[in-house]
């Protein structure tokens, strides 16, 4: 993080599969102590217990105002500080929008945006007064460019974008950076049981010729973990093999 030498504690949401879980086995194999949070505990459990000592779980509904408060207070007991956050966790619930129920409009928003919003507004305050502190964001490149059939899911990643772009130039002054990663076609248990046709159909418009992994974006929270990143704060980096190109 910010020109350190110990590597801080950090927040990993959504750990418990997909990107989530491999940017925590990620950060773990780096040193980094971690706190996981996922709903699933039995799921934290298993991956805390793999990647070691320094990694603990957290069973939380980001979308809880009052567990997140819980969870920060709770990683703070138990490690001392919070270095780091990386804002994962996400949810889809794909339709139409002629046919979207207001409950499905604001399912992705309360995971999605809400939840990105619950655990930086926790653990902002920490971060200014150690003047230190590192946080990214997941948004999507579907917040870039909207999609058919995922308007309430875009709108949440796109709020994501421009809630970085907010926090970065809050928080910046002390010492706290703030990044997004607008991951595009990643193969996770979420992608998995798109339709052959529709996903042949997405990779003729990546040049890279194929679908990002989950440790294609770990790699990159790493980086922005790091005091490599140190002068880079309200930026949207995009993984997506240059399918928005």
């Amino acid at each position: 993080m910010n020109e350190q030498t110990t590597l801080q504690p950090v927040i990993v949401t959504g750990a418990s599969r997909g990107i989530g879980a491999a940017v925590a086995r990620r950060l773990a194999a780096a040193g980094y102590p971690l706190a996981l949070v996922a709903r699933s505990a039995e799921a934290l459990q298993a991956l805390a217990a793999e990647l070691g000592p320094d990694v603990r779980p957290y069973p939380c509904d980001i979308a809880d105002w009052d567990a997140v408060q819980q969870v920060v207070t709770g990683v703070v007991e138990d490690f001392g500080a919070v270095g780091g956050l990386v804002n994962n966790a996400g949810m889809t619930r794909d339709g139409l929008f002629v046919r979207m129920s207001p409950e499905q409009w604001r399912a992705p928003l309360e995971v999605n945006l809400n939840g990105t919003f619950h655990f930086t507004r926790a653990v902002a305050p920490l971060m200014m007064r150690a003047r230190q502190g590192s946080i990214v964001n997941i948004s999507s490149v579907i917040g870039l460019t909207g999609n058919a059939g995922q308007a309430n899911y875009a709108a949440s990643k796109a709020g994501i974008i421009a809630l970085t772009k907010s926090v970065a130039k809050e928080l910046g002054g002390r010492g706290v950076n703030c990044n997004a990663i607008a991951p595009g076609f990643i193969t996770t248990e979420m992608t998995a049981d798109l339709p052959e046709k529709v996903r042949d159909g997405m990779l003729g418009q990546i040049p890279l010729k194929r679908f990002g992994t989950g440790e294609d974006v770990a790699g990159v929270v790493e980086f922005l973990l790091s005091p490599a990143a140190s002068y880079i704060t309200g930026q949207t980096l995009v993984v997506d093999g240059g399918m928005i190109l």
